[in-house]
């Protein structure tokens, strides 16, 4: 099958063609008939497969198709981060390279003045993540009454992040029927089907992997290390090793990310540090730095990695294990892109045993164990030792008495 079989527009033809995309991908395939049919979708795919290209080129199909003025925005699609947002519209710009449709990203980290004077240009597509766009409607800088397209990117996180309540008030707002979709890394759990029922009218479920399925072109790899002390020779170890072009660090928390950030210029390593509460200039200069090269490491939260398109990380390292088998899933996918190899290491201590048990449930597989000649681990790893079970009072005193019988029959 090739983009041409869709019956698109020369124009997004064209397009594509420009951006070598010749081959559409698995979701691809699925979700953009049922979307030029007019139809509500519910799509979930891993992460890297070609989600964003699935929903903008029937974007851009449906107002190709369906030329009209309007004084708001015709399509909007949400995201949870302010990256991805970017991410986002990038593609958005690159598909519609030879349409003259106007396009803007609202999002926090900007000037609120700025973004309200971006409006006034009355984009035909808007790019957004709900917090800042709910807040710009309520001060009335914006109206979505012209709204036929809603396309959610990302579903799964933005409800992990607490952002459903925006997104349902932001539906509120539009007073026409209009076409939605959903996509999400993963259609796992009561809660993405919840909201998808509320957004979405009789949709077509589209399940490209199931919901434990990792890339097949990614390597896993479990370090076990002793202490934190034995962990960062792992971590320096790999860092270091020629075949490690540049990598992407997770950690839990934002002080444990600036804590190893600060680590990795004590080795001399270049490294950039990514989390959640950075204004948006920030974050643009420490991406650019590690895409260019400039940073061989970005030690990053799962949050503001969340987004992240770049092709050159050869490496992801858990050095906080996720708390769950789909966070895994979320992380792993930032490396082995495209046609690329990657590999995915988890540096394990002994009080992660119970995420690497529960991440191995998810996965319905057994992440593989490697070791590094000479920094092998010296306690038993894998096993947690289980502490005696107290015998109950009574036992014991039952126990005392046949005791102390045996023993006064022995006298006798």
């Amino acid at each position: 099958m090739t983009f041409a079989d869709f019956d698109l527009d020369p124009k997004l033809l064209s397009a594509l063609e420009k951006q070598r995309f010749h081959t559409p991908t698995p979701v691809q395939q699925a979700a953009i008939p049922e979307l030029l049919m007019r139809k509500d979708v519910l799509a979930g795919a891993a992460t890297g497969t070609g989600k964003t290209a699935a929903f903008i080129l029937p974007v851009l199909q449906y107002l190709l198709d369906e030329p009209r003025m309007a004084r708001n925005p015709r399509a909007l699609i949400l995201a949870p981060t302010r990256e991805l947002a970017f991410q986002i519209h990038k593609v958005l710009k690159q598909l519609g390279t030879h349409c003259d449709f106007s396009s803007q990203v609202i999002t926090g980290g900007f000037s609120n003045t700025k973004q309200q004077e971006r409006l006034k240009d009355a984009p035909v597509i808007l790019v957004a993540t709900p917090g800042r766009l709910l807040y710009l409607l309520g001060e009335e800088h914006l109206d979505l009454s012209d709204i036929e397209l809603l396309i959610i990117d990302e579903a799964d996180r933005m409800l992990d992040m607490g952002q459903g309540p925006d997104v349902k008030a932001l539906i509120e707002t539009i007073p026409r029927d209009f076409q939605a979709a959903c996509f999400s890394a993963t259609l796992a759990g009561a809660g993405i089907t919840q909201f998808a029922e509320q957004i979405l009218e009789e949709p077509e479920i589209i399940q490209i992997d199931a919901p434990n399925q990792q890339s097949s072109n990614v390597q896993h790899q479990i370090f076990y290390a002793d202490d934190r002390t034995h962990k960062l020779a792992l971590l320096q170890a790999v860092i270091e090793d020629p075949g490690c072009q540049s990598a992407l660090v997770f950690c839990n928390k934002k002080e444990k990310v600036i804590e190893l950030n600060e680590w990795f210029q004590t080795i001399n390593t270049p490294s950039v540090a990514l989390y959640g509460d950075m204004v948006q200039a920030r974050r643009l200069e420490i991406t650019k730095r590690f895409t260019s090269g400039k940073a061989k490491v970005m030690v990053a939260t799962d949050v503001a990695a969340r987004g992240l398109d770049m092709l050159n990380i050869t490496h992801v390292i858990n050095y906080d294990m996720p708390l769950r088998g789909d966070i895994y899933i979320h992380r792993i996918g930032r490396t082995g892109r495209g046609n690329q190899v990657g590999v995915a290491i988890s540096l394990v201590e002994a009080h992660d045993y119970k995420h690497l048990e529960r991440i191995e449930y998810h996965l319905q597989n057994k992440l593989p164990v490697s070791r590094i000649e000479g920094m092998e681990p010296k306690t038993k790893v894998g096993k947690t030792q289980k502490p005696k079970k107290k015998p109950h009072k009574k036992k014991l005193a039952k126990k005392a008495a046949k005791s102390k019988a045996a023993k006064a029959k022995k006298n006798k």
